[in-house]
């Protein structure tokens, strides 16, 4: 199984990023996807899970309202859209695969997946 997670970079508060990740030597589609972040100093912490079919999401109180997670099983891609910026959203982004059906899961341990993760800075 690969991930490659991609779409990070620097943006300025209030600002928008879309990560993108594609995945690889899986059955994509039989997959809860999530995306997880790392911020320097700090734990790894979930941020946003999708269902197999794309159609049920669970997401971090901080990020609620402000992130989208979607996918596209027909390109084997998740996607997460950061809108309204914050700098404390600043972290490695990480996109990771979830063999269960159980997409409430938001400890990394139920993942068995991990892409290389993608570097948000957001400036203040």
């Amino acid at each position: 199984v690969q991930l490659q997670a991609f779409g990070g970079g620097l943006v300025q508060t209030g600002g928008s990023l879309r990560l993108s990740c594609a995945a690889s030597g899986l059955i994509f589609s039989s997959y809860v996807m999530g995306w997880f972040r790392q911020a320097p100093g700090k734990e790894r912490e979930f941020v946003a899970a999708l269902n197999r079919s794309g159609v049920r999401m669970n997401y971090a109180d901080s990020v609620k309202g402000r992130f989208t997670i979607s996918r596209d099983n027909a390109r084997n891609m998740v996607f997460l859209q950061m809108n309204s910026l914050k700098p404390e959203d600043t972290a490695v982004y990480y996109c990771a695969a979830n063999p269960t059906t159980n997409f409430y899961n938001r400890s990394p341990g139920g993942y068995s997946s991990w892409g290389q993760g993608t570097l948000v800075t957001v400036s203040s």
